[in-house]
């Protein structure tokens, strides 16, 4: 069951990706030409709703698809890019 409906959280998402910078699936940077694919902004979007609306912690939240690291990292990338002077 989802933490809000599709009603809801579609328009919140188109919404919220709209400030976000285009980025790689992988890093084009990394030496060896690969490395693992970055987890789907969509996902961590939809957990951290999860954590809003629930009211439990990021760990309670985690599973196979987004763990807790990643859900509390893409939160800090995301705040500073919104307390970013280029940002504004």
């Amino acid at each position: 069951m989802p933490a809000v409906p599709a009603w809801l959280s579609d328009p919140l998402w188109d919404q919220f990706v709209a400030l976000l910078p285009l980025r790689p699936a992988t890093d084009p940077t990394h030496l060896l030409g690969c490395h693992r694919r970055r987890i789907a902004d969509r996902i961590v979007f939809d957990k951290l709703l999860q954590v809003l609306r629930f009211g439990c912690s990021y760990q309670g939240i985690a599973d196979s698809t987004c763990s807790a690291t990643t859900i509390r990292n893409r939160r800090d990338e995301w705040i500073q890019l919104a307390c970013s002077p280029s940002s504004r």
